[in-house]
């Protein structure tokens, strides 16, 4: 199991603990917490309505594809530590990692 926090649109921060075993990326960790992510694309780096920013932590998730940083750079709000959830997997490089959504809030 990994943990990791996560804060909210309100700034709320909650540590959420997720297996690191099945091959799930942080996209349907954060969904089946019950947070707002949209992901329309359902994690096909093509949408980016997952977008989040990882506060702590980014360096040990390495770079992102190309794929997530085109849809990363036509956001309006686009930070260098911004990632697209669904191509973040949950592993143990994401163990003590801030993130804080940043996708719309549907």
């Amino acid at each position: 199991m990994v943990k990791f926090t996560v804060e909210d649109h309100e700034g709320i921060r909650q540590e959420i603990e997720a297996p690191d075993d099945m091959g799930l990326s942080l996209m349907e960790i954060l969904k089946a917490s019950e947070y707002p992510v949209l992901a329309t694309c359902g994690g096909m780096a093509l949408c980016a309505t997952c977008h989040v920013e990882i506060l702590e932590g980014q360096d040990e998730l390495g770079e992102a594809t190309d794929a997530e940083l085109d849809q990363l750079e036509n956001l309006p709000e686009y930070f260098p530590t911004s990632r697209l959830a669904c191509q973040v997997r949950i592993s143990p490089l994401l163990e003590g990692s801030i993130v804080k959504l940043r996708g719309e809030d549907n």
